[in-house]
């Protein structure tokens, strides 16, 4: 018994020297910049704008410099009825992210239909403008320039929008907030994709800083949370205060995120609100007392529209 263990554990030493070895001397030599950029690489590249993190644009971490996803069924130009299309609006001075950028992110056919077809040369940063993901006849992801090619202003289709999502400063809050110390946003290569949807590809990352793929799972990955419960009014609880839907979570509460007014523009008392939800958890009071709903520039509303956009 003692000589088979002996056995085993030199093939698992050799197999691990050897993988090692791999890692080592063969990767170095792949070139990852010139992997493709998947359509949900293009879609969270203009989701989420330019780096979030510490930076000169941000430094206090608020959901600055960040652009605007929209949910569009008319033609901000003309007003005639579209398909439901989703439109990323970077207001003038708004960075672009670095697929628009640098010629080598996004990969050398996309990169190639993205600048003859979508037309992305022509945009800048001071002037701003709104971009499109799109798929050719080949199947190639590509980024349309809509302001070139269809005439759509950013202000035009921020009143035409059916629905906006501030998610790319909601990433913001994810970061800041320390969201990524308990979630994860990588499912694995398991029977967890089983669960918590498809695992990623490597392209998916193309022009994303940072992943925040996370490290721990103290609580499930969120990967493609949207597409498990896209219920606003649940993730509002769930934030404001995790209690309210799940008695023995360990999430903390995130109320502070809603500031001192709700959406109707009335004070928030979260004393009074804590009141009034112990008198619930004692038994005092059947129902709990309702959540404010948060304000449209809030920080609140930020983190979920993130969340629910994650899909």
């Amino acid at each position: 018994m003692a000589f088979r263990e002996y056995k085993i554990g030199c093939f698992m030493f050799g197999f691990a020297l050897s993988f090692s070895m791999f890692v080592t001397i063969f990767l170095p030599g792949l070139d990852i910049s010139g992997m493709s950029s998947t359509k949900l690489a293009l879609e969270k590249q203009l989701t989420y704008g330019w780096e979030t993190g510490f930076n000169y644009y941000d430094p206090f971490l608020q959901g600055k410099d960040k652009p605007i996803k929209v949910v569009l069924s008319k033609d901000p130009r003309t007003g005639a009825a579209i398909d439901k299309t989703d439109a990323y609006v970077f207001p003038a001075g708004t960075h672009f992210p670095d697929g628009l950028t640098h010629d080598n992110i996004l990969g050398e056919k996309v990169q190639a239909v993205s600048s003859s077809k979508g037309r992305i040369g022509e945009a800048t940063e001071e002037a701003g403008g709104v971009f499109l993901v799109r798929v050719d006849a080949d199947d190639t992801p590509y980024i349309e320039f809509a302001t070139a090619t269809r005439g759509w202003t950013a202000d035009a289709v921020l009143k035409a929008a059916d629905e906006q999502f501030l998610a790319g400063s909601g990433k913001t809050m994810f970061v800041r907030e320390g969201c990524w110390w308990c979630h994860t946003l990588l499912p694995e290569e398991t029977q967890d994709w089983q669960t918590f949807g498809r695992p990623p590809l490597v392209g998916d990352f193309n022009g994303e800083s940072p992943t925040t793929f996370g490290s721990d799972r103290k609580a499930p990955d969120l990967l493609h949370v949207g597409a498990r419960n896209s219920s606003r009014e649940w993730m509002t609880m769930h934030f404001f205060n995790p209690r309210l839907v799940q008695p023995h979570s360990i999430m903390p509460r995130y109320d502070y995120l809603w500031g001192s007014k709700d959406a109707e523009g009335n004070n928030i008392d979260l004393a009074a609100w804590d009141k009034e939800y112990m008198a619930y958890a004692d038994g005092s009071e059947v129902y709990p007392p309702e959540v404010p709903t948060p304000a449209s520039d809030s920080e609140a509303r930020m983190l979920i529209d993130f969340v629910l956009n994650l899909k």
